[in-house]
């Protein structure tokens, strides 16, 4: 959700199906080998938990048991089904609230029309049958097999369609994953209802999957980058319309405040800082406190990609950082580091005797590569490095999905599942033709469907695990679980006021999840 901390991704989709728009300038930066039990990616693939609605009382989830009210996040309720597969489950190994796979029905219907259209697919173009044949001019015709595949195909919907291509891109089936493409492309737009608008990057992500791997897809998905006010309208269109960046600031913010309620001197690692929004509200919140504000000195660390998209280094984040705290009378420091997360060491980071520290990872983590990508482990690394500054509080957002180490197809169906969600919390807010919404889309979620779909190795920088993941990897770095206070939940209970009433929240396991209808999307943590 947040700009890479790794490689630089590629900016837009280089193909997009959709009736020529006159572009709107605005742009958006997205939200953005250990014990194999532990580690198992088969488990916890689309996050389900029984979620209450924001209107109503905020309640704690006590066990792992799959609540009564429990559903798939594509029921009848949401626009398209997207059922389990009822021929395979998943151990909750990693505690998350309730997880199981979130496939697409394979029913006898459907089976039926993939084994029709593959026989199609294998006959040579003079095998198709002449009895679908007519009569023009007294000339006989027949139809063509890519009319035929056409008619098969055309009795999938979108999501069956897309998980069949993907099936034959795992294969290395290359002759019928085209087919299917060109059979997918006229359905899908990114001014259409959220299931064509993602359908219409998931299709680009195949693409460029099946062109190439590795470095090379970046060079076939690279585009002219936006300027930086077009970044900055955009960030501003996502911050507004939707609730997970406004999530994270305010659920982090509320557990540092508590945690530095007694502190005079206070030391705050954000290790990606974007444009500083999150302090500028916990400034002029310290600034209220009784007997006096506290000193504050702020470590900025974020990498290129984000000043591209300020338009201009840490200084600036700096300088407004500044004035807001001097207009408050708040006592203020700012040191900027431009460092991405993976070369982070500890003399970046000036940790200084007589300060608290806090230390805030929003949605970045997921970012630094882990065992599965490098020997270095930076993901693991990192969190030893801030274990060893004994913090008084860490606070952890991130994605609550499983698209890490997970094999291709299941992560394409995770991602598909996830960002259908999303797609869906993010329509209700704008027209369907409306190109500020479009732009955002476009320019930063896409990004990150494409990147989830199309890379690998050290290419795919879009690596999310669920929060039981996270847990086990705190764990393990010798870092305690926090419980969350009831304000917590409160104030994001009265952020969600001015949200659709289709978000949801719970908690448990000590993390507060935010969800759309039944699909848990972010999730909120605190450590020490």
């Amino acid at each position: 959700m947040q700009a890479s901390q790794g490689p630089r991704r590629s900016g837009s989709v280089p193909r997009l199906y959709h009736q020529p728009m006159q572009q709107v300038q605005q742009y958006y930066t997205p939200f953005r080998a250990l014990d194999d039990n532990i580690y198992n990616d088969s488990s916890s693939f689309g996050t389900q938990i029984s979620f209450q609605a924001q209107n109503e009382q905020f309640f704690t989830i006590d066990s792992f048991s799959p609540p009564s009210m429990s559903f798939s996040p594509f029921s009848p309720q949401c626009s398209q089904s997207y059922m389990s597969d009822p021929h395979r489950s998943y151990d909750n190994t990693c505690g998350s609230p309730v997880s199981g796979y979130s496939g697409v029905d394979d029913g006898t219907r459907k089976n039926h029309v993939l084994m029709e259209l593959k026989n199609t697919l294998q006959w040579p173009e003079s095998d198709i049958d002449d009895s679908g044949s007519c009569s023009f001019n007294g000339v006989a015709s027949r139809p063509s097999r890519r009319n035929q595949v056409s008619d098969i195909a055309s009795r999938l919907d979108l999501k069956e369609l897309l998980v069949a291509c993907a099936e034959a891109v795992s294969e290395a089936d290359i002759s019928t994953a085209e087919v299917l493409m060109n059979v997918l492309e006229p359905r899908v737009s990114v001014s259409g209802v959220p299931m064509q608008r993602l359908s219409a990057y998931m299709l680009e992500g195949l693409r460029a999957r099946l062109l190439s791997s590795g470095s090379i897809i970046y060079k076939k998905l690279k585009c002219n980058e936006p300027t930086s006010s077009e970044l900055m309208s955009n960030m501003q269109v996502l911050y507004h319309i939707c609730p997970y960046y406004k999530f994270a600031y305010m659920s982090s913010n509320v557990v540092i405040c508590e945690a530095m309620k007694n502190e005079n001197r206070i030391h705050i690692i954000d290790f990606q800082i974007a444009q500083g929004t999150q302090w500028m509200l916990l400034i002029h919140e310290l600034a209220r406190r009784s007997g006096g504000p506290p000193f504050v000195r702020i470590t900025g660390i974020d990498d290129s990609q984000s000043a591209h998209a300020r338009g201009g280094g840490l200084k600036l984040v700096g300088e407004k950082l500044a004035s807001v705290a001097e207009s408050c009378g708040v006592p203020f420091e700012f040191h900027g580091a431009a460092l991405s997360g993976c070369e982070v060491k500890i003399e970046n980071l000036r940790v200084r005797h007589g300060e608290a520290l806090a230390v805030n990872f929003p949605y970045m983590l997921h970012h630094m590569p882990d065992e599965s990508v490098s020997t270095m482990n930076h993901r693991d690394r990192l969190l030893r490095l801030v274990k060893s500054l004994s913090p008084k509080i860490v606070a952890l957002v991130e994605q609550e999905s499983n698209t890490n180490t997970a094999p291709f197809l299941l992560r394409f169906r995770e991602t598909l599942d996830y960002y259908t969600a999303m797609f869906e919390s993010i329509d209700v807010a704008r027209p369907r033709d409306d190109m500020q919404r479009i732009n955002a889309e476009e320019h930063c979620i896409a990004r990150d469907v494409v990147n989830i779909v199309a890379c690998e190795g050290a290419d795919r920088v879009e690596r999310h695990e669920p929060f039981g993941k996270w847990r086990s990897r705190l764990l393990m770095a010798g870092f305690t679980p926090c419980p969350l206070s009831p304000s917590v939940g409160e104030t994001i209970k009265d952020m969600l006021k001015g949200y659709s009433s289709n978000y949801r929240l719970a908690e448990s396991q000590g993390a507060i999840y935010l969800g759309w209808k039944n699909r848990a999307l972010a999730t909120s943590s605190a450590w020490q």
